[in-house]
């Protein structure tokens, strides 16, 4: 395949389906934007245009077609305290400049964009294929309550100012509309896989409502009373005041900076994370560089144009690819409907019924939810079932970024808790009296006391020889453990060499403490490179 031919592969494998997906995910966008907008603290308006700008330019240059990215509850949650401190130094200064909070969050997403960009120029995507499984199924699974618990809150109308519970009639009909879309998205597929489940369902509901005189909750009806005017207006943007914008930050620059810092990470974690598991439904593989350096661009261009920014949104994505978006175009597709229902279907948009869009991702919940993992955990080893189970319940009580940190952290301790047990040292004499350890397994900073617990300095003989034809030096506590037994050796007069050793690690040795020049055994004596070369030879 040619590289014009893979680009036009990438951009639409199926134009139909990847067109209908796209306007089924723009409209299950709506509702979810204008919450994350309520989350931070800002204006619907924000959080729609921030959600078309990153998904237009996402979809477009981002390293995974099909993968759509938008305003997310993940980001929004950190941005609350910039945005809160900003307006409340604005009211301290009574500055002329108005919303001073969602001002500093622009600045900030320019920095934003400039870490996530400089994360793609250095290859930092690739990392996350270092994730271990068990935390990419707690990252799903918790993934997933939120998304459940987040649905929970459309379940509740506002009475004197203060949420509370449907209930009645209000309550009955909510449901009934939520379990005939689930019911249409479960059914429409086993009759034919032509026409979109998910669209489907949202017209059938909205038609129900509209024309069949059901009073239910619609998008106009929620943005309203989360204390928004609707979806009509200009897209907000930096004020004139630019220089007192930037006199404001005077003695706040650490708050732009963490923040920003912290919502890179978020973005970048929540992104590549998400590409891994749309590569998973797919069978395909995208760019995790690549995506750095598209999220980064989106985010800069939310800066400067007055978008809250964002990252890849898993629900949304999987509605996508469930629905046979797998090319660039519907991503495209979906950005430019939600512009579009922005700026000239607003009226329209703001009928459909929010049941309908509470059981659309209801069935995004139930097919994102790894329900092996209750099959697999008593099958797996205990710590990567404590590991899946703990990342889950991070991800509700936190956050993504904390909890897939704290995953890795503790699958990295168990390794080297395993690694550190794993360290042998079988022992021998040679006919001149040498005596020889032979050393087994990687000797690391877990490692180092087993290790120093199979040398007896005082009683061996004169000459020791030290064989690590089955280990190797992993890091610098290693390399001082090595040093500080060599030094005892040497301090007692006796001969000790290093033999077996790989060369990088006598690179990593001899850049330590250039002494080990005289320990180390300069001759390459394995048997097995010998082997190797023979057999080469043979070949040959």
């Amino acid at each position: 395949m040619t590289l014009k031919q893979r680009t036009i592969h990438n951009f639409t494998q199926n134009p139909k389906n990847d067109i209908l997906s796209g306007l089924t995910v723009a409209l299950a966008l709506v509702p979810e934007a204008v919450a994350f907008a309520f989350v931070a603290g800002i204006d619907p308006l924000v959080g729609l245009y921030g959600a078309f700008m990153m998904g237009i330019v996402t979809a477009l240059f981002g390293g995974r077609p099909g993968m759509i990215s938008g305003a997310t509850g993940a980001m929004a949650v950190v941005m609350v305290h910039l945005i809160q401190k900003g307006n409340a130094v604005g009211d301290a200064l009574q500055t002329p400049i108005e919303n001073l909070g969602l001002q500093w969050l622009f600045i900030t997403l320019l920095f934003v964009g400039g870490i996530q960009i400089l994360a793609g120029v250095f290859k930092m995507g690739k990392f996350v294929r270092l994730i271990p499984h068990p935390v990419m199924m707690g990252f799903v699974n918790g993934l997933a309550i939120v998304i459940f618990l987040s649905q929970l809150g459309m379940f509740t109308e506002t009475v004197d100012g203060e949420k509370q519970w449907l209930t009645g009639t209000a309550l009955y009909t909510m449901l009934g509309l939520v379990a005939l879309t689930m019911g249409i998205m479960y059914g429409l597929p086993k009759v034919t896989k032509k026409i979109p489940a998910a669209l489907t369902a949202i017209i059938v509901v909205a038609s129900i409502t509209i024309f069949g005189g059901v009073e239910a909750s619609t998008v106009g009806s929620f943005i309203t009373d989360g204390g928004g005017q609707g979806l009509e207006g200009g897209m907000p943007t930096f004020q004139d005041q630019i220089f007192g914008l930037f006199s404001t930050l005077n003695g706040h620059w650490d708050l732009i900076l963490s923040t920003a810092f912290l919502l890179a990470a978020v973005g970048l974690i929540e992104s590549l994370m998400t590409l891994n598991l749309v590569d998973e439904l797919t069978e395909t593989r995208g760019s995790g560089n690549r995506e750095c350096i598209a999220q980064g661009g989106a985010n800069i261009l939310n800066g400067l144009f007055g978008g809250m920014g964002g990252c890849a949104m898993i629900g949304q994505s999987i509605i996508n690819v469930n629905s046979g978006g797998r090319g660039r175009l519907s991503g495209a597709v979906a950005a430019v409907a939600l512009l579009c229902f922005v700026l000239f279907g607003a009226p329209l948009i703001e009928q459909i019924p929010i049941a309908a869009l509470v059981g659309v991702m209801f069935m995004v919940v139930i097919g994102t939810f790894a329900w092996s993992s209750f099959r697999i955990l008593n099958k797996i080893p205990l710590s990567d079932a404590i590991v899946l189970i703990a990342v889950s319940a991070i991800t509700v009580w936190q956050d993504l970024a904390i909890a897939v940190i704290a995953g890795v952290i503790m699958s990295a301790l168990v390794f080297a808790w395993k690694n550190a047990t794993m360290i042998r040292a079988r022992k021998r004499f040679k006919e001149d009296g040498t005596k020889v350890y032979e050393i087994w397994g990687p000797l690391f900073f877990g490692s180092i006391q087993n290790f120093n617990a199979k040398f007896d300095v005082k009683s061996d003989p004169n000459t020791v020889e030290i064989d690590f034809i089955e280990s190797q030096v992993s890091d610098h506590s290693g390399i001082e453990a090595l040093q500080n037994l060599t030094n005892k050796y040497l301090a007692l007069g006796k001969s000790i060499k290093l033999t077996h050793l790989s060369p990088d690690c006598k690179t990593l040795l001899l850049k330590a403490d250039p002494k080990f020049g005289q320990v180390i055994e300069s001759a390459i004596d394995d048997p097995r490179y010998y082997v190797v070369t023979d057999q080469m030879d043979e070949e040959v």
